[in-house]
């Protein structure tokens, strides 16, 4: 338990000065946090980052998480820069032809899945700050994630009985997962009292109340995914940057599903 909260201290003590300033270098650490995301998916299936579908996975995932400008501006101005996240995906399905069929589809696919999972949800981390409110949504994002897990955490505790999902987490229940929702509600609403939701997500109270639910929902089941992904590899944690506390994704796994949902509904 120390040692999680000295690595969690000294990680805040990093994340937040860096959430704040924003711009590149809030940028370039996502991007650098996507590659390390990519690296340990690699590293569940023992395949070294430094291969060529390795290279052109982080490389897709830099593609997806830093914006247009200025990071692609050689781009013409009609041209997506999904269209040149494409261009690697092709590059990764060149890899069949180039090793005469001994690289399959099936092998292709989890490089561009890799890609899209880290850098699509990092993407939009990015994009939630570079709006003139970002860093208010960015912090009710974290908030809720992180009311989420406590509130899980504490009613699974006090009050778990039944299993949520024991094939893929034996330790979290139904009633740990109510909590955590309950939690996160109750957090998003003193949230909102504070920056009024109508003045910065455009929306009610009482709708982005009810967005929070989806919202912790989905995040705890971004934290299955990982947690299915770790099960299917055999590995207790996504990796061993974060002491006491595991790897990137393991901290990280909600995030990437409740940054791309908050964009669906309008509220990035």
């Amino acid at each position: 338990m120390r040692t999680r909260v000295i690595t969690a201290v000294i990680a805040l003590a990093i994340f937040l000065p860096i959430l704040f300033i924003g711009g590149t270098i809030l940028q370039l650490t996502a991007a650098l946090l996507a590659v390390i995301g990519v690296y340990e998916l690699f590293r569940m299936r023992q395949i070294q980052l430094l291969s060529y579908e390795g290279v052109l996975a982080a490389l897709g995932a830099i593609v997806l998480v830093l914006p247009k400008n200025p990071w692609f501006s050689f781009l013409p101005v009609n041209t997506e820069k999904w269209m040149l996240y494409y261009f690697v995906v092709m590059l990764i399905l060149g890899l069949s032809v180039i090793s005469k069929n001994t690289y399959t589809f099936d092998e292709a696919c989890f490089p561009v899945l890799v890609s899209l999972y880290v850098g699509v949800g990092f993407g939009n981390f990015v994009s939630a700050r570079m709006d003139k409110d970002g860093l208010i949504v960015l912090m009710f994002a974290f908030l809720v994630v992180w009311s989420t897990d406590i509130g899980a955490y504490m009613f699974g505790r006090k009050y778990g009985k039944n299993k949520l999902w024991p094939e893929i987490s034996p330790n979290k229940t139904v009633e740990g997962a109510l909590g955590g929702i309950l939690s996160a509600v109750v957090v998003a609403v003193i949230y909102l009292i504070i920056f009024p939701a109508k003045q910065y997500f455009d929306h009610s109270l009482f709708t982005v109340a009810l967005m929070t639910i989806v919202l912790s929902v989905i995040g705890q089941f971004g934290d299955l995914v990982e947690s299915a992904f770790k099960r299917h590899y055999g590995v207790k944690d996504s990796g061993k940057i974060l002491p006491g506390h595991g790897g990137i994704l393991d901290r990280f796994d909600s995030m990437l599903f409740v940054f791309p949902i908050m964009h669906l509904l309008g509220l990035i």
